[in-house]
């Protein structure tokens, strides 16, 4: 299993603020779904960082989230550890197949793959 990348996910009532602030430092816009908007480095586009009012489906708003290249291993794999499973893993209607897992410091992430 390997990692795509990691994007810190930051709760926010200020999503559009945040976009003019980010810009200011090189972010640029590219994606937003009203709930989450993700902002990129436009040299590379691997720099992330997300804001969220409030996660659509799930009951808690991750801390983080990690694309890896097989989601459902990463999920097996987190089960078989005994790893407290915060969101089953489950198909989105926006492309990703993911859940949330809490890590050891108690900050949940989001595992996600695109399908």
């Amino acid at each position: 299993m390997a990692v795509r990348r990691a994007v810190p996910n930051v709760q926010s009532v200020a999503v559009q603020e945040s976009r003019d602030f980010y810009g200011l430092l090189g972010f640029e816009e590219v994606m937003n779904h009203g709930w989450i908007m993700t902002l990129a480095s436009p040299t590379d586009p691997a720099a992330q960082v997300s804001f969220m009012a409030a996660d659509k489906t799930a009951p808690v708003t991750p801390d983080m989230s990690v694309e890896v290249d097989d989601v459902d291993a990463a999920y097996a794999l987190m089960r078989e550890r005994g790893a407290e499973i915060v969101h089953p893993l489950q198909d989105e209607e926006w492309g990703v197949r993911r859940f949330f897992v809490r890590d050891p410091n108690g900050r949940v992430v989001n595992v996600l793959g695109h399908r």
